[in-house]
């Protein structure tokens, strides 16, 4: 099969491309930055732009299929206005770019899987319920964005299978959240978010890249699809279990959350956000995770 990639040189990109590599397949990926091919000719890398709206569309001739991964990361700085703007419309521009692209010129394409993120579900609602994918969206920036980045692809030609990933806090030692929670470790303390009892929905990016191939390959994948593991878990039993491989003893220190919102601004609530989302619809559709608990995720991560 031959698979395009959007955000194919980011965290989750890099793991994708090796496992798909690994599976046999040819994989174009669209990049702003081109790069040499190191999977033995398996890759071939092709430069598009698309706030200037510039891509090869030649390259999509072909494709059987495309991951769509490309976005502005949310944890990287503060939430200013500007800041809000780039995520939004890196996400819902580029989206709309890349399914006008397909439309024309993807004519063998048969599936597209996009990003979208659990921020769509916002706060758990008092029943303490897990968000299951028919959830109504959450009315606050993350929510909305998540919306309008999801409704991107709605022109996209109804003959492409489409699947729409959100996609729970991703675990991986390369980056993203885990080294930030694993820092202080290294000094001695374990810090406790507001007492540390919000509920934090994860995935190892092992099996997010996973999941993945899974939606690629099985055609019952269709539509929203929960990326997230089956246990959540609050932050002081991660940070408990991330302890461990570390071989640290930690003093647990309460960090309030006035403070968290002079540190972080507006993204405080993000950090201090309790949200249970359900796994239930890909476990039913055959999936297996391989970490189903945050103590099998460290484990596999550290070993």
């Amino acid at each position: 099969m031959k698979i395009g990639i959007t955000g194919g040189t980011g965290l989750v990109g890099k793991q994708l491309l090796s496992l798909l590599v690994s599976k046999g397949h040819q994989l174009v990926v669209f990049s702003r930055h081109a790069q040499p091919d190191s999977h033995g000719g398996q890759v071939s890398y092709s430069q598009w732009d698309p706030s200037k709206k510039q891509m090869d569309s030649a390259m999509l001739s072909d494709l059987d299929a495309i991951i769509h991964l490309a976005g502005e990361s949310v944890a990287t700085k503060r939430w200013t206005a500007a800041r809000k703007k780039e995520i939004l419309e890196s996400r819902t521009l580029v989206t709309q770019f890349l399914v006008a692209q397909l439309n024309q010129y993807a004519l063998q394409c048969k599936v597209f899987i996009g990003a979208s993120a659990i921020g769509f579900y916002g706060p758990d609602t008092l029943h303490g319920q897990a968000f299951e994918e028919t959830a109504p969206v959450y009315d606050d920036f993350l929510g909305n964005t998540c919306k309008q980045w999801e409704d991107s692809s709605l022109q996209l030609n109804p003959a492409i299978r489409k699947v729409i990933t959100r996609i729970g806090i991703v675990l991986s030692k390369e980056g993203g959240a885990l080294p930030q929670f694993a820092l202080p470790l290294h000094f001695f303390v374990k810090p406790l978010f507001a007492g540390g009892k919000q509920m934090i929905s994860w995935i190892s990016v092992q099996d997010l890249v996973r999941l993945f191939v899974f939606a690629l390959e099985h055609d019952s994948c269709v539509g929203i699809i929960n990326a997230v593991a089956p246990q959540p878990v609050a932050q002081q039993e991660l940070m408990n279990a991330l302890a461990v491989p570390i071989n640290r003893y930690a003093i647990p220190v309460y960090v309030p959350a006035g403070l968290l919102q002079i540190l972080l601004g507006a993204m405080s609530i993000e950090v201090l956000k309790s949200t249970r989302v359900s796994a239930q619809k890909i476990q039913s559709l055959g999936f297996k995770f391989q970490s189903n608990t945050i103590q099998e995720a460290i484990a596999s991560l550290y070993a």
